[in-house]
């Protein structure tokens, strides 16, 4: 499981010309779900996410997590964070996990980021969605459940 962590000052999906979500001084996700993805990936992620500290504290330094400071996560499915562009200059997502059970990891990742009270807000699965951020710092980190098991 891969995600792609910005700390925004607000970020919106739009789908259909209409807000789905938004959140204004959290994190917005990107996640992407590999085809052998367990429940381990998605509790080591979420347990991540959710203790990230890249907030500031009162001195200016980077040791607050979205908990810590009231922040929401706006999280987008993003299957292309498995895009493998080693051969050719056309992606391949043979990696990426077939809808259907991603969609399952998805709604269970966002439940999970919650119950560690992280508020959710979320886009369409597999809708074309218009992502607007504001990325605050910038931040951004690059998460890989595979890398640490």
């Amino acid at each position: 499981m891969r995600a792609v962590v910005q700390r925004v000052t607000e970020a919106s999906v739009i789908v259909n010309g209409e807000i789905v979500g938004s959140v204004k001084n959290g994190l917005l996700v990107y996640l992407g779900v590999c085809k052998n993805d367990t429940r381990k990936d998605l509790e080591y992620l979420a347990g991540k996410i959710a203790g990230l500290r890249i907030f500031a504290d009162d001195a200016g330094n980077m040791n607050r997590s979205a908990i810590d400071v009231d922040g929401a996560a706006l999280v987008i499915s993003q299957f292309t964070l498995y895009g493998d562009v080693r051969r050719g200059k056309r992606p391949s997502f043979t990696d990426a996990m077939e809808p259907v059970a991603a969609n399952k990891l998805y709604e269970q990742f966002v439940s999970m980021l919650q119950e560690l009270d992280v508020p959710c807000e979320k886009g369409v699965f597999g809708a074309m969605m218009d992502v607007r951020s504001i990325n605050d710092g910038p931040v951004t980190i690059l998460l890989d459940s595979t890398k640490l098991f």
